[in-house]
């Protein structure tokens, strides 16, 4: 499996140590290439969502959010990863999140400045289930 080719491996590895959730489902190739299944069936990522200079970019800003992750805080609808505005700008966490709703339009996004601009926060939230979906995908230690 190519990593990097499909867009909620990016996400997962926002909480560093994640891997493939489970295998593509469904009968259809031209949706099993479109879409690939986070292994409850209910949740879908549009591979295609990004071109390949954008995956590219992508995950590159990705492995800086790993590497610069101060803390996760889990929420009543999904999860909050931390950062120190000197390691992340606002700016980035903002393009990250504007490439993933495009592949992963089902998570709710919000970015908070808090604390006078000495902590910057990105939550994942959604619908039921996607909770657990967060934690099975992406709630590995880093």
């Amino acid at each position: 499996m190519i990593r990097h080719t499909t867009a909620w491996m990016t996400l997962a590895a926002l909480t560093a140590g994640a891997t493939a959730a489970g295998p593509v489902h469904g009968k259809d190739p031209a949706r099993e290439q479109k879409e690939r299944s986070t292994g409850n069936g209910r949740f879908y990522c549009n591979v295609n969502a990004l071109s390949p200079e954008e995956r590219l970019a992508h995950k590159r800003l990705t492995d800086k959010l790993i590497a610069s992750r101060d803390r996760i805080v889990e929420t009543e609808r999904g999860y909050e990863f931390q950062y120190s505005p000197k390691s992340v700008s606002l700016a980035e966490l903002a393009d990250w999140v504007a490439k993933e709703s495009k592949c992963c339009p089902f998570f709710d996004f919000h970015i908070d400045l808090e604390e006078e601009g000495n902590l910057l926060c990105l939550r994942l939230a959604g619908e039921e289930g996607i909770k657990s979906f967060i934690l099975s995908v992406f709630a590995a230690p880093r």
